[in-house]
């Protein structure tokens, strides 16, 4: 069965470029209990000449209301990957909101291998659009 086709949200810093899909969860929603939920698959690419490695993450999720919840943690689904030129690393994720649309956008704080140089790498903003509300970019 192909995969449904959802759009794509990319922002490239300092040569790592990161998407992101979004996919509502209809079968892990409640939409009666105020209860939706959304996977996210991202993809970070190496797009540069140096061995980069993600450390940690900072995530800013904002409900349909406007009301924002912050999340920092270490790497991302428990690991902290490291990425020579050319690899990319991709992983699945998810939220829950209250409301049936919101937004995301975050961090992820990164280290230039050879060099310990930390820089960070922009998380595109993204929507999390559920059919129980008409589509719209937030």
């Amino acid at each position: 069965m192909p995969e449904p086709r959802t759009p794509a949200w990319t922002a490239v810093t300092r040569d790592v470029r990161v998407t992101v899909r979004t996919y509502y969860l209809e079968d892990q929603s409640e939409p009666g209990r105020g209860h939706y939920a959304w996977a996210y698959r991202v993809t970070i690419a190496n797009e540069g000449r140096r061995t980069v490695q993600l450390l940690k993450r900072t995530w800013q999720i904002t409900d349909g209301q406007g009301r924002t919840q912050r999340v920092h943690g270490e790497g991302v689904v428990g690991e902290r990957p490291v990425l020579d030129a050319g690899e990319s690393f991709e992983y699945t994720s998810g939220t829950p909101l209250a409301t049936p649309s919101g937004f995301m956008r975050g961090t992820y704080h990164m280290v230039a291998v050879e060099t310990g140089e930390s820089f960070d790498v922009e998380i595109p903003g993204f929507s999390l659009d559920s059919p129980h509300q008409p589509s719209a970019v937030h």
